[in-house]
């Protein structure tokens, strides 16, 4: 072997400590991902269609409950979800993003839900906000981390709302959430529901 070889030959081992292994390639957007344009439509689309089923919830609540002694605190949340309702309606329009198609079944569906827990009991009313505020915490988390700093007022507004769901899920819990009948299947089923939902809202 000649000096240049052996020279070769050291440069090309690696070193103690050191892999030899190819180093993996940050992940590319793959066919058939969202491009960022598309991604942030569908926040705006997904999250217009959540505010709007949780105006839905706790008008269906109200219906039953509305003079009872959760009605203040009923109306304090409802509220706030008609703010962020109204805020996502105006990003609608101003980014030219159509709503969900399937926005009637939501008018519906949520006011029933909303009526349906409410009948079962104040708890099992406190229990459907815990579960549908508990998704919800994850899907605003899970949504920051693709805001960039181009984003800002968007990501300020979501942070914002965020805090508030989770006010909301707190009240649920003070208020007796956890000792509804059948809670860990009733949450469960809510939050499966709620989940399935975010889904087919981002997509249709």
């Amino acid at each position: 072997m000649t000096p240049l070889d052996a020279t070769a030959a050291t440069a090309s081992t690696p070193s103690a400590g050191e892999s030899s292994a190819p180093r993996p390639r940050p992940r590319g957007r793959l066919p058939g991902d969202p491009t960022p344009e598309q991604r942030l439509a569908r926040i705006v689309r997904v999250d217009h269609a959540g505010e709007y089923g949780a105006k839905r919830i706790y008008e269906g609540q109200l219906s039953v409950m509305g003079r009872g002694r959760h009605a203040k605190t009923l109306r304090h949340m409802a509220d706030q979800e008609l703010e962020h309702l109204q805020y996502f309606e105006k990003q609608l329009v101003a980014r030219q993003v159509r709503p969900t198609v399937l926005q009637p079944l939501w008018h519906v569906a949520g006011f029933l839900l909303g009526a349906g827990t409410a009948v079962m009991g104040e708890r099992a009313a406190m229990a459907c906000t815990v579960a549908v505020e508990q998704v919800i915490d994850g899907h605003y988390e899970a949504q920051l981390k693709h805001l960039g700093p181009e984003e800002e007022e968007l990501k300020t507004s979501i942070l914002k709302f965020q805090a508030e769901e989770v006010e909301h899920r707190d009240i649920g819990l003070l208020n007796g959430a956890e000792q509804a009948p059948a809670y860990p299947v009733l949450s469960a089923a809510i939050k499966a529901g709620t989940k399935a939902v975010i889904w087919v809202a981002e997509r249709v």
